[in-house]
């Protein structure tokens, strides 16, 4: 069994938050990894909803706040239907993830966790005016 560090950095490098994960299969799918974050976060969110949404891409009806969105109303996220904005914007270069030292590119792409157990995960923000 396997110990995966998410971690979530700005695009110069700097730290924004990192969590674990344990008891996972030695060997993911980037889309398994992105699938088991995104249910992560949901499930922190789901154990006490409130206004403020910290992750990976934005709920539906949700604004974009500097650390976060906001959410008009607190109300439970479905993490499926996260997860399958998340596997869109991965594919539509919204961010990318780091599994070690390399990028990896591709959502069937496998990373072994003994290997790369520490995931970034980088937020690319559309520049104002581009």
């Amino acid at each position: 069994m396997a110990t995966v560090t998410f971690r979530d950095e700005t695009a110069a490098g700097g730290p924004v938050t990192e969590w674990e994960v344990a008891g996972l299969p030695e060997r993911m799918t980037v889309r398994e990894l992105i699938g088991l974050r995104v249910r992560e976060e949901v499930a922190r969110y789901n154990s006490r909803p409130s206004h403020h949404f910290n992750g990976l891409v934005r709920p539906d009806d949700a604004g974009t706040e500097p650390n976060g969105y906001r959410l008009r109303k607190p109300r439970r996220i479905d993490w499926e239907r996260q997860a399958e904005t998340a596997e869109r914007a991965f594919l539509a270069n919204g961010f990318f993830v780091l599994a070690g030292d390399r990028q990896v590119e591709d959502l069937d792409e496998v990373v072994d966790l003994t290997v790369d157990p520490d995931l970034v995960f980088i937020k690319l923000v559309a520049l104002a005016g581009g």
